[in-house]
């Protein structure tokens, strides 16, 4: 397929192109005329098109380049309840200015397709302003997502993202659906928050800088690490049974959840 324009590889543009994969996605949660829709990266609109035909409220279509924005707010002129959006979705996310009770839809830019997840489970209001999302990742980033602990995949990305979203995987997406073709396979993921979840903090960032330094040497003991948390280690790690000469990735992600509510509890 040719487009007007030569996708970008600084974006990582892949564009889903096969239709029947497109319902399929749609499919996984029932849009009604009172939904209203957030697509991350709508590319040449494929995806919002079919969309567009179960006539929800309202759909935010978010493309980041400039010139396939111009192109799909053209082709949606005559659509009502289509608002086209030129901007780089990580700026939108720290704008606040959102709607609610929204459907996410994301087929995501591969270089940054983490950088997105972790900012929409790092809200600091829950529930969020959204109610499912639902999203394309490399199939190597799902895996990462769904692992356990104990798998080479576990680590800070199925630890963020389990804490308070119910994940669940739909569908692998053969390579060959999209133009150009990536060199890997993607993988369909829903996400439906929780709305009372278990660890409660005050901050979530605070998971999100402690997980990134426990599993900085992610191949070394927790020993190390677990020093810059906490002055009183051997005391936490008493309390909460931790075992300091195991591997960040041999810690479930309750444990995780624990040492972030002592961390924040010594802060006051």
């Amino acid at each position: 397929m040719k487009f007007q324009n030569a996708p970008k590889k600084s974006l990582g543009q892949n564009f889903l192109i096969d239709k029947n994969i497109i319902n399929k996605i749609i499919s996984i949660c029932n849009i009604t005329k009172e939904d209203k829709i957030l697509e991350i990266g709508a590319g040449y609109g494929y995806l919002t098109e079919e969309i567009e035909k179960l006539k929800p409220k309202k759909i935010y279509a978010i493309e980041k380049d400039e010139k396939i924005a111009n192109i799909i707010i053209k082709k949606f002129e005559k659509s009502k309840n289509i608002n086209v959006i030129n901007e780089d979705i990580l700026k939108i996310l720290k704008k606040k200015s959102l709607d609610k009770n929204l459907i996410i839809f994301g087929n995501l830019p591969y270089n940054i397709s983490s950088q997105i997840l972790a900012s929409l489970i790092l809200l600091g209001k829950w529930p969020p302003w959204y109610k499912k999302m639902i999203f394309m990742f490399q199939e190597e980033v799902a895996k990462r997502i769904l692992a356990k602990s104990g798998s080479k995949e576990y680590g800070r990305l199925s630890i963020l993202a389990n804490w308070r979203l119910e994940v669940k995987k739909h569908f692998n997406v053969s390579k060959n659906c999209f133009s150009p073709s990536p060199k890997v396979n993607s993988t369909i993921l829903s996400f439906t928050p929780i709305k009372k979840y278990k660890y409660k903090l005050k901050n979530p960032k605070n998971l999100e800088m402690i997980t990134r330094i426990l599993f900085s040497n992610r191949r070394k003991m927790l020993n190390k690490n677990f020093k810059k948390l906490f002055k009183n280690h051997d005391a936490i790690s008493k309390k909460l049974k931790i075992n300091l000469t195991k591997r960040p990735e041999e810690i479930n992600s309750d444990t995780f959840y624990k040492i972030a509510i002592e961390y924040e509890a010594l802060l006051g």
